[in-house]
């Protein structure tokens, strides 16, 4: 953990206690930090002064920014320290916090983002809202010397329209919240699909991919959507835009070409300068979408991009118990992108030796490096001698000019590319935020093991089962209540919506790659409790927080997809898989429910709700559930699952009865249980002996069948 600059009086402040790396990078700060806690609010009650809060994460490049102009200077940190009680938030420990927050800086400034700046009462009533803040005033922004003692004097002298000012700001949101959900506007129905399509294929850049001139972002959920409105409608050009979004990104510098993994986005329109800090949440969903876009074109380049990301996420991520680590910094070296970028010389001077003028030489060609570098400075826009890797020519062109074999292209490539990746290790390291959140290790969980089912690689299934038990030992309180974050042994902060649909999300689909019952009654206990504690009875849908979190002055519902999709679009989501796959009609009433609530904003905006039209794309259907009945050990057994493993099947649900088998096989006590959590298996028995495949949709099945190509035929 890198330290800021030492107070003067060598004591850190309070963030000291803390477990979150982004708390931790700020405890040695000269402004007297304390965390969100009631005694924070207590003192500024107490004391009558107000709240200066800071929202940031702990791979935010413009947070670290912030905090060497700002808070590390001694000047800021007398203003804060004299006139605030100045409070930090993790945003990804609790967000929760930034989500009102956010809310109130864009409905007061039109915008938001990272580091977020809230000045409010000691009641939590926000008057004042920003983002990144200079220390010095320049070039029409406020800077923090000048600002803070403009907000003191607003407290003191002013005080009635300070506290107007919040009350409205707190009505303001909660304004937002009325108009949310349960308005039961308009229908969701295949036209919203359309019209999802339309309005992204209107925004598609036919030439670099993706959805917007720059900055661009990957927005996975979109693409999952796009290849299930393909495979819904037969109309090829989703599945176009989906594999050239994905192919100009992994060519681009948004991948990481030496270790894998991809960056968070790109601040320009070729996908080649990114924001360099890399999410646990974007690895997920984008190995989730190159899975699924190999299981609808069979192109093996897919599968290779989706093991690449499971390669790095393994080195890098994976935490020693099974979980799975949040981010990787931007920073190092104090500057962003120092560990990622070349000059031509270093990567001579590197290659050189390894691999002679020939193999340097084709490596720069591969890679794109230049002399004066190959992007601009975002600040100056000119050249900086740096390269960022990145890919024009495919190996197949490179081979063609050089009259070479594409094989041998690839094999002069990959050793280049353990000769940078050896040498890169030498250099100092981003931060690690390797604190495990529920939710996002839900994602990753729901990846691997989808992918492994559908590329047969038991690995990828292992780890997501490691991962599985990891979240259900070691982040439940002794209640079995969910928590939401761990880190060097500490499990904390309740669990949220979006904890409870993304862990069952993984669950499900972990059920669905290993046919263990286990996985699917825990997915079970995660959405009882979800629907316990978040259901609103009255609006419909799920709150972010349960009714027992009295700390935020606004009880929130997340709709729109950002990052990651909403709390209420996966539950949504979940809600139809487990309902269909345990034949529970309750669990279906609900996601119709939810469907009903959802109409006027999924409605009104379908291509911002992406995963609400995957969710509704799976309501629609036709969906069918395969129960397989068999000995596991069977080739007859074998030969059904395999068939349904590798086949791309949005609305299909999979389960697995087994029948006797060998010494190693689940046995009856599984066959029990699936009928305990699915009652209607009970009936699918074997047929004539051998093991049988029972197709089912809308509560009804067809004959079954022990043949391959008729199970695929009814299910087409």
């Amino acid at each position: 953990m890198p330290d800021s600059n030492p107070r003067p009086d060598g004591r850190a402040n309070r963030l000291a206690r803390e477990k979150s790396p982004y708390l931790l990078q700020h405890a040695l700060n000269p402004v007297d930090w304390v965390p969100w806690d009631e005694e924070a609010f207590e003192r500024a009650r107490v004391e009558d002064r107000p709240i200066f809060l800071s929202i940031g994460y702990a791979t935010c490049h413009w947070c670290h920014v912030m905090e060497r102009e700002s808070f590390e200077d001694a000047d800021v940190a007398a203003l804060l320290n004299r006139d605030f009680v100045s409070i930090k938030v993790d945003r990804e420990e609790r967000p929760d916090i930034d989500g009102v927050y956010m809310t109130a800086c864009q409905l007061m400034t039109g915008q938001g983002g990272w580091p977020l700046t809230i000045v409010m009462t000691p009641d939590k009533q926000p008057f004042f809202a920003g983002t990144y803040f200079p220390r010095e005033s320049v070039a029409g922004r406020a800077g923090m010397l000048d600002l803070l003692p403009r907000l003191a004097a607003l407290w003191r002298e002013r005080r009635a329209d300070v506290e107007a000012a919040g009350v409205s700001a707190l009505a303001a949101i909660r304004e937002v919240e009325v108009r949310g959900l349960g308005s039961m506007d308009g229908v969701l129905d295949e036209d919203t699909l359309r019209r999802g399509f339309s309005d992204l294929l209107a925004r598609y850049d036919p030439h670099q991919g993706g959805f917007s001139r720059a900055p661009k972002f990957p927005a996975p959920h979109q693409l999952l959507f796009l290849l299930r409105w393909s495979d819904r409608t037969g109309d090829r050009r989703g599945v176009e835009m989906v594999e050239k979004t994905l192919v100009s990104m992994r060519r681009g510098g948004i991948f990481d070409h030496v270790g894998y993994g991809f960056h968070r986005y790109s601040t320009d329109a070729r996908w080649l300068v990114p924001h360099f800090e890399k999410m646990l949440y974007d690895q997920a969903l984008l190995a989730m979408a190159y899975t699924e876009l190999w299981q609808m074109t069979g192109d093996d380049a897919h599968r290779t991009v989706a093991h690449e990301i499971y390669e790095y996420v393994a080195r890098d991520l994976t935490d020693a118990e099974g979980g799975f680590h949040s981010a990787e910094d931007a920073d190092s070296e104090g500057r962003e992108g120092a560990f990622y970028v070349w000059t031509r010389d270093e990567f001579d001077a590197v290659l050189g030796p390894a691999l002679g003028e020939d193999g340097t030489r084709l490596a720069r060609r591969a890679f794109r490096v230049e002399a004066r570098g190959n992007f601009a400075d975002e600040a100056s826009g000119l050249r900086t001698g740096e390269n960022i890797l990145h890919v024009g020519e495919t190996t197949a062109e490179i081979a063609a000019a050089l009259g070479e074999e594409v094989d041998r292209i690839e094999e002069r490539l990959e050793e280049a590319r353990r000769v940078l990746f050896a040498t890169r290790s030498t250099r100092e390291r981003p931060l690690l935020d390797d604190k495990v959140l529920t939710d996002w290790n839900g994602l990753m969980i729901a990846a691997l093991a989808r992918s492994g089912l559908a590329f047969g690689d038991e690995s990828l299934v292992e780890a997501a089962a490691q991962a599985a038990d990891f979240i259900l030992d070691r982040l439940r309180d002794e209640e079995g209540t969910l928590l939401h974050r761990y880190r060097d042994g500490d499990s904390a902060i309740v669990a949220g919506a979006a904890d409870h649909a993304c862990l069952a999300w993984g669950l499900i689909e972990l059920y669905g790659a290993t046919f263990d019952p286990r996985w699917l009654r825990s997915a079970r206990e995660v959405v009882d409790a979800l629907l316990e504690r978040f259901w609103d009875p009255d609006r419909l849908g799920v709150f972010n927080v349960d009714a027992a979190q009295s700390d935020l002055p606004v009880r929130q519902k997340e709709l729109y997809d950002g990052a990651t999709p909403s709390a209420n679009a996966t539950t949504w989501y979940v809600l139809l898989r487990l309902g269909r796959l345990t034949g529970d009609l309750e669990l279906l009433d609900r996601a119709e429910s939810l469907r009903r609530a959802l109409a006027g904003p999924v409605g009104g905006a379908p291509s911002a709700h992406t995963m609400s039209l995957v969710a509704l794309d799976l309501a629609l259907g036709p969906s069918q559930e395969v129960v397989v009945t068999g000995d596991p050990d069977a080739a007859g057994t074998r030969r059904l699952l395999d068939a349904l493993a590798g086949r791309y099947g949005p609305r299909t649900s999979v389960l697995f009865k087994p029948a006797g088998g060998g010494p190693d096989a689940p046995g009856p006590p599984a066959a029990e249980l699936l009928e305990e959590i699915a009652p209607f298996t009970g009936p699918h028995d074997l047929v004539d002996g051998k093991a049988a495949a029972y197709v089912c949709s809308g509560f009804a099945c067809r004959r079954p069948t022990t043949d391959v190509t008729e199970m695929v035929k009814q299910l087409t």
